[in-house]
């Protein structure tokens, strides 16, 4: 597995880490195909000026900077201009998890410390945990100025990169907001509460992913695909029914459970 070797500094301390991705994609990937033959459909990458195909081992960086004008920009060119203070991870400042929106963060990586940063790196989380504390951070990403969010765990440390503010939309519409009642914020506080259970992602699965392999096999042997049966919700109308019917099924189903 590929890792990305950068170091976190703050004050005069200088922790060397691996990150390593911690997420990735199991989803099914399907192939265009030709409805005529079922051929695969295939790009090709043809020069503007000449016609000819090409590969990726033909192709550089270029930027516009006139109409129809390009300087061309190399990796190691811009590797040059990247101190190490641009590659390592420099710390901010520290803040509270919780002041951090979600729509903020977007990849995660799992960090372990490098030969020689063990205790400073098991310091750092020890601290942080301590203090209930995050650390906000910045370093060069390829070629961007790169947000992040040092996140201490029980087990490890985990780094989420960060979209900067402009990147974000706007978070909340405005829309009319109609009175709620008592008795129904009431019920609906049971409702929550009755379905309240510890979080545990190993207990989560993509089912539809599983409803497409399924498909596919069905395909495959040459079997007839037959349609889901739908399934009715019931014609609940009223707010407080809905609810109250709500909190029963919750509770068979964790009596169930």
């Amino acid at each position: 597995m590929a890792s990305r070797k950068s170091v976190i500094a703050f004050g005069m301390v200088s922790i060397p880490i691996a990150m390593y991705t911690a997420t990735q994609n199991n989803d099914i990937r399907f192939n265009q195909l030709h409805e005529e033959d079922n051929s695969r459909i295939r790009y090709k990458k043809t020069c503007a000026h000449c016609g000819k195909e090409i590969t990726n081992e033909d192709i550089v960086k270029g930027f516009e900077y006139d109409k129809d004008k390009y300087v061309v920009v190399t990796d190691d060119d811009i590797e040059k201009i990247k101190t190490e203070k641009d590659k390592s991870i420099q710390i901010l400042h520290f803040a509270q998890l919780d002041q951090i929106s979600s729509v903020y963060y977007n990849k995660t990586y799992q960090a372990f410390p490098a030969p020689g940063g063990e205790k400073a790196f098991e310091l750092l989380r020890l601290a942080l945990l301590a203090e209930q504390k995050v650390a906000i951070g910045r370093s060069v990403m390829g070629t961007k100025d790169t947000l992040m969010t040092i996140i201490p765990r029980e087990d490890g440390i985990l780094i989420s990169t960060m979209f900067y503010a402009d990147d974000v939309k706007e978070l909340q519409k405005p829309y009319t907001k109609p009175e709620v009642s008592e008795e129904e914020l009431k019920m609906a506080k049971v409702l929550i509460n009755s379905m309240d259970t510890p979080f545990d992602a190993s207990q989560y699965k993509d089912e539809y992913q599983e409803k497409l392999r399924q498909l596919i096999e069905t395909k495959i042997s040459g079997k007839e695909i037959v349609a889901a049966e739908p399934k009715s919700t019931g014609n609940v109308i009223d707010l407080m029914d809905a609810l109250k019917a709500s909190v029963e099924k919750a509770k068979k189903d964790k009596e169930t459970a």
